[in-house]
């Protein structure tokens, strides 16, 4: 099973650059009007209408080829499992934590004072609070 996985790896990898290499090479919408001023770059090597067609097709077949290595790669990530298959998804395969370490329930807390009266917030030379972060 190795070998298909790594045969579909090599596929979506090549199916990824060619994509990129055809949608660079397409010539976009506003590229007839550049045309239009003088710019001769529509006569490209496919003709100004051949281009579309020839590069619009290859892409989507690169594209099909692209997805379908990626549903196989799926399928084989699903089946190259050995063993029981778990059912809790990623989570239930995980180890319990372990149990805190007793010393750490012996830390008290700090204690409120009861016959503190609640602290006021510092003021500025004007008599307003001041802008200190709480």
């Amino acid at each position: 099973m190795s070998y298909l996985t790594t045969l579909l790896i090599v596929a979506q990898v090549l199916c990824a650059i060619a994509i990129i290499v055809l949608v660079l090479l397409q010539h976009g919408k506003g590229a007839d009007m550049g045309a239009a001023f003088g710019g001769g770059a529509s006569g490209s090597l496919f003709g100004a209408t051949g281009s579309a067609n020839f590069l619009s097709r290859s892409t989507a077949v690169v594209a099909t080829l692209f997805f379908l290595a990626t549903l196989g790669l799926a399928y084989t990530a699903r089946t190259g499992r050995v063993g029981p298959q778990p059912s809790g998804g990623v989570m239930s395969t995980m180890p319990a934590p372990a149990p805190a370490p007793a010393g750490a329930a012996d830390i008290p807390a700090p204690a409120k004072s009861e016959g503190a009266p609640p602290a006021e917030p510092a003021k500025d030379g004007g008599g307003k609070a001041a802008d200190i972060p709480k």
